[in-house]
């Protein structure tokens, strides 16, 4: 493969009929009271084709406004008898509805999602079939919200309900809108909330035809609403709405602080997924051709635009200068461009914002005296290429090794032994993943509890499935998407005593 492959982005772009006449639909609106409505301000922002710095498309600028309206449209489906009042096997159904429908336009959201985000294709038509599964498992839940039946003496029926919270604000990056977007949404809807769903502004294209959708779906006006807008309007005003009982944020640690100070002024519930500096430790009895490979996909996938990239590769003393040549090798032939290239592995980050913070990294790196050992360079004429970066020489100290850069960018690390790799793998702020490379079982188990992080993985990286829960600890977040953990962060529960004596 052709590192420096893909100069001309544009060349291989073949939308689907779907997706072209998505885009050439005029502006987007906003989608509140089952309703597809304008801004109150009239203003509209562009999206961009980061591969081509071409605008593709206008979407609505909302801002507080339009999250009163929004959340007046979902406090009146909360309480209305067409959302509160049906059964538990309706609300699968309008789940399950929604999962085919994404199934069936897989290949049209996924054009849209690469035209925004610059994943390559094969990427995005791989994620909105997760989405549509992670929807068809969560419509299984919404059948199984239990209560429980308290022992008490005979005077009283003691028991508890699990109920919704009410109006849930869901705020989701860029990195995988429809992904996100699944993660949050699956499991609100099923336990009975409502919610108010804002895509971040660079990528807001995927989640309004996701809404097209959900209206296609039959889902009562004003259970969901989608509002496109940027974070300091939209976003700001989700975080302190007074009548809004939960916020689910997926995005930076920085804000994610922000949210919670706003949050506090009605002590809504939050559930927040953050940033990253994911330690992946290679041991020396490691299959190494599976953890190279395995590893340069984990900060390479997306571009590094992923919170769980495993961008401190931990080797092992030993082999760590023969390893971290291998890294290397294996990171030059990746094939960096047009997203919508079958031959493509790595596209553009998302923004030229981003594309000016990744490559700002270049002059920390080098301030800090780490090694270039392949890549800290762009592809250079438009689109925002960032070449896959792989540092060496790098101490645990760095910036480069406690900084989340969110590109494709990654710091090679030596280690001792299994206590070194520990303390070095939990010296970051962080605690989204980490991963451990070893073909000695007991290694294995005794590293992956000892590293402080919310998800482990053994000889594997960025494995996912709903029925398992994901989530940080320390800056990385607090709260779990995914598996029956994410139906606890969307119910609350409510005793009951019953005196029966008559």
């Amino acid at each position: 493969m052709d590192g420096d492959a893909g100069k001309n982005p544009a060349s291989a772009v073949q939308l689907g009929e779907g997706a072209r006449a998505f885009l050439t639909g005029g502006a987007k609106h906003l989608l509140i009271g089952g309703k597809w409505v304008a801004a109150h301000s009239g203003e509209t922002f562009a999206a961009v084709n980061p591969a081509t710095e071409e605008v593709i498309g206008h979407a609505a600028s909302g801002a507080k406004a339009d999250i009163d309206d929004a959340v007046m449209a979902a406090r009146k489906a909360f309480e209305n008898p067409n959302w509160a009042g049906i059964s538990p096997h309706q609300r699968a159904g309008y789940l399950l509805k929604l999962s085919r429908l994404i199934a069936e336009n897989a290949e049209e959201l996924a054009q849209l999602e690469t035209l925004n985000n610059g994943t390559p294709l094969a990427m995005t038509r791989g994620q909105m079939l997760a989405s549509a599964q992670t929807f068809e498992y969560y419509a299984g839940w919404a059948t199984k919200i239990y209560g429980e039946t308290n022992p008490s003496d005979a005077a009283f029926f003691n028991y508890t309900l699990r109920e919704p919270l009410g109006v849930c604000g869901l705020i989701v990056p860029w990195n995988g809108p429809i992904s996100s977007a699944s993660w949050k949404l699956a499991p609100a809807l099923a336990a009975g909330n409502t919610c108010i769903l804002k895509p971040a502004e660079q990528t807001p294209l995927s989640t309004i035809r996701l809404g097209e959708l959900i209206l296609e779906a039959g889902f009562p006006p004003g259970v969901v609403n989608i509002v496109t807008g940027f974070g300091e309007t939209a976003g700001a005003a989700i975080s302190e709405h007074p009548d809004i009982d939960k916020v689910a944020f997926t995005g930076s640690t920085a804000v994610g602080k922000m949210i919670t100070r706003a949050a506090a002024v009605n002590l809504k519930r939050v559930s927040l997924e953050l940033g990253g500096k994911s330690p992946n430790v290679i041991f020396a009895d490691a299959d190494i051709d599976k953890a190279v490979a395995a590893s340069v996909g984990g900060f390479c996938f997306l571009s590094g635009q992923i919170c769980v990239a495993g961008t401190r590769i931990f080797i092992q003393e030993k082999i760590y200068d023969e390893v971290a040549a291998r890294i290397a090798a294996y990171t030059a032939h990746f094939t960096v461009g047009d997203p919508f290239n079958p031959a493509t592995t790595m596209g553009p980050v998302v923004s030229a914002e981003q594309f000016e913070r990744v490559t700002s990294y270049f002059d920390v790196a080098k301030a800090d005296g780490a090694h270039v050992a392949v890549g800290a360079g762009t592809l250079g004429g438009k689109g925002y290429f960032v070449k896959p970066t792989l540092y060496t020489g790098v101490t645990n100290g760095m910036r480069i090794a406690q900084e989340e850069v969110f590109g494709p960018v990654a710091a090679a690390i030596p280690f001792k032994d299994e206590n070194d790799a520990v303390l070095q793998g939990n010296d970051t702020v962080y605690g989204l993943a980490a991963a451990v490379w070893t073909k000695d079982v007991g290694r294995a188990h005794r590293v992956a509890r000892a590293l402080k992080a919310g998800t482990v993985w053994v000889n594997t990286y960025l494995k996912v499935d709903p029925i398992s829960g994901f989530g940080g600890y320390k800056q990385s977040g607090y709260g779990r998407e995914l598996g029956p953990h994410s139906m606890d962060a969307y119910t609350q529960t409510k005793t009951v005593y019953v005196d029966v004596t008559g």
